[in-house]
């Protein structure tokens, strides 16, 4: 099969207004992230909540997804089930559907032994109908430490690469070290896009990046950039989406900032599919404010329009000073009566 490469999707999922999977902007997002030129569909990453989903709704989204790309991009699914029994039924479902691999995390919840999780990789790699792609994400899920991921690469062909979310570049750096020499066709992506570029200069092969799911037309661009050698622009639009992924991570609640700056491209995400304090719905509303006017400056309309709006509501609410005084005194004089 292809090697895996490029910018893999993790998309968010739509919900309509009882919280069920709206199947229609579900299918309207993954046609747009082809249309776009993502070079692959990751669905069930964290960005699509799988871990708010039930087992039979994260069957579904691979499933939807799967019917509308009709083959067009590889699809790397989120197969990180609470057991093992389970893992493999959904690699099974997904291997039927055509997926290209899947995705696997750590043991999440109970902390485990690296040899526990060394035994639990291998014995899924033994019995997998399906490509796996090893998923550490220690902040939500035992790591999988970089000796443990050394030798199921070297020892385990099903085990084709992994995706590496710690935000530790040395670890990243250390591990194409230690594996690519000896094998060169695992598949090292980056799973943040704060390191997107550099990952790539060290030998990286892409990444999942959550972003792209927002601004697929940046991401891709950077990514094909690098491919054709121009260093300066990949650098430029590096320092660029810095900004913009701090903004989505400042609205809290994660991934909320990311589905409001999907609604800002045009798309209807739907409510949240968990409670939010008032605290971080007014977190997120501030930041959808900033995301939209970021996101006008790269030349998005819907979000320019958005952002023009604000400025104008704000401009028209603002006080002047003439009137801040009216309303002082007149509440002074309330005061002593």
């Amino acid at each position: 099969m292809t090697k895996i490469s490029g910018i893999y999707t993790p998309n968010i999922v739509p919900f309509n207004d009882d919280h069920s999977i709206n199947e229609c902007e579900l299918r309207r997002l993954t046609a747009w992230l082809i249309e776009k030129g993502v070079h692959g569909l990751y669905p069930n990453g964290s960005t699509g909540e799988f871990i708010r989903l039930s087992y039979e709704d994260r069957l579904r989204v691979v499933k939807i997804m799967a019917e509308e790309n009709r083959g067009r991009l590889p699809i790397l699914a989120g197969a990180a089930e609470p057991n093992a029994d389970q893992v493999l039924q959904a690699c099974q479902f997904y291997a039927d559907l055509g997926c290209r691999a899947v995705s696997l995390t750590g043991p999440y919840y109970y902390k485990v032994s690296q040899e526990s999780i060394e035994k639990y990789f291998r014995e899924l790699a033994a019995q997998s109908p399906i490509d796996i792609l090893l998923y550490n994400i220690p902040q939500f899920s035992n790591e999988i430490s970089l000796p443990v991921v050394r030798r199921l690469a070297l020892d385990c062909p099903r085990i084709i690469g992994i995706k590496d979310s710690s935000r530790d570049f040395p670890r990243f750096c250390t591990m194409l070290a230690q594996i690519k020499p000896q094998r060169p066709d695992f598949v090292c992506f980056s799973g943040t896009e704060e390191i997107l570029y550099p990952s790539l200069v060290m030998g990286g092969d892409g990444g999942t990046i959550a972003s792209s799911g927002v601004m697929p037309e940046v991401i891709v661009k950077l990514y094909n950039d690098f491919r054709a050698g121009n260093h300066a622009e990949c650098r430029r639009v590096q320092l660029k989406i810095q900004d913009i992924i701090g903004a989505m991570f400042a609205a809290g609640n994660f991934p909320e900032g990311f589905r409001a700056a999907v609604a800002l491209r045009g798309f209807n995400p739907g409510p949240p599919r968990f409670p939010m304090s008032a605290t971080e719905l007014a977190n997120l509303e501030e930041a959808k404010g900033k995301l939209a006017c970021l996101l006008g400056d790269c030349g998005y309309p819907e979000a320019a329009r958005e952002c023009e709006l604000r400025r104008t509501n704000a401009s028209n609410t603002r006080l002047t000073g003439g009137e801040l005084s009216s309303i002082v005194a007149a509440v002074v004089e309330q005061l002593k009566l």
